[in-house]
């Protein structure tokens, strides 16, 4: 009889343990983003500090290691129109803990104007999502007799050769939107190219050239002290920082619109999972007023979108601004 009862006891035993094991295995893992990060975490700016794209990630960098609880370190590695920056992240583990801070140049402008890249924008760099917009501004030295979109395609025709513009590079979206402009909207323009924003603002506001085609981050005060003068945004929509300045769409200009904007990209082959994390911390990042705040007092707008989303809008400006290269023959060195 004992012999039995040991024997049904066993049994017992093993039956639960045949029905618990498959059980446990079958509990899921956890993902791979579920607890990330679990280390600081390095964004790379391809431009010097103290730029629109270094402010605007730093911004978003300080909310995101407050909500993770870890370090997010900003670095810049400028060079070779982003791409130094850019390729650093390529050739990094692909675990989400190396990040791009991102402007058009280095994804869709650079794909455009150079035969050969280090890498592949589209193939080589996931993107999480974007960050802010910033207006791209056509506006003039306040000396300069035009107030209107219309005065300022006047003056362009009386002004033997055109009008100076100053833009802060060749290749860059102010650049090529002032190309697109000559061709499609009958006004003459003059290119001059600076060595980034800084300088085309000085000589601007110093009237030693008498308009620019600039990002809209650097001319807000002086926009604000009268200094400098608006004539219309090239983004779709007017910004909230200068909410009476008009698009070009409502002066008349419709079919190309252009910005500088920003985002996160990670080195393609990273996780999905861990993408999901840092795109659905960054939608609550973006979302936050103080981000909004600090943002709009530069001139930019919190922008966020599905990594999907973000994707296809590089691979759009890419394709836009290719067609701008290739019909105004732009050339870089």
């Amino acid at each position: 009889m004992l012999k039995n009862k040991c024997l049904q006891t066993l049994s017992f035993v093993a039956t639960v343990l045949l029905v618990a094991i498959p059980a446990q295995a079958q509990t899921p893992a956890p993902s791979a983003g579920q607890h990330f990060p679990t280390k600081p975490v390095r964004i790379i700016v391809p431009f010097p500090a103290g730029g629109g794209l270094d402010f605007t990630t730093r911004v978003v960098a300080q909310k995101l290691a407050e909500a993770w609880a870890q370090q997010v370190v900003v670095e810049n590695r400028p060079g070779a129109s982003g791409m130094i920056g850019a390729e650093v992240v390529v050739r990094s583990p692909k675990d989400g803990y190396t990040l791009l801070g991102c402007s058009p140049a280095e994804v869709s402008l650079n794909a455009a104007l150079y035969p050969k890249m280090p890498y592949d924008p589209f193939r080589d760099l996931a993107p999480i999502s974007t960050t802010a917009l910033y207006a791209n501004l056509i506006t003039v030295h306040a000396s300069m007799p035009v107030r209107t979109w219309q005065e300022f395609v006047a003056l362009s025709k009386r002004t033997p050769g055109g009008i100076g513009y100053a833009s802060s590079g060749t290749g860059s979206t102010q650049h090529l939107t002032g190309e697109w402009l000559k061709r499609n909207a009958g006004i003459d323009l003059l290119h001059v190219p600076y060595k980034g924003a800084a300088p085309a603002t000085t000589d601007l506001v110093g009237g030693q050239i008498p308009s620019g085609i600039l990002g809209l981050a650097p001319l807000t005060a002086h926009l604000k002290s009268g200094r400098l003068r608006g004539i219309a945004v090239t983004t779709a929509q007017r910004t909230a920082t200068l909410p009476d300045i008009p698009t070009l769409a409502e002066v008349g200009v419709k079919g190309f619109d252009s910005s500088q904007w920003f985002g996160i990209l990670a080195p393609a082959g990273t996780p999905a999972a861990v993408v999901a994390k840092i795109n659905a911390d960054m939608q609550r990042v973006l979302a936050l007023a103080d981000v909004k705040e600090r943002l709009a007092s530069q001139g930019g707008d919190a922008h966020y979108t599905t990594a999907e989303a973000f994707g296809a809008f590089m691979k759009a400006e890419y394709t836009k601004y290719a067609k701008v290269v290739a019909d105004a023959k732009i050339r870089v060195d």
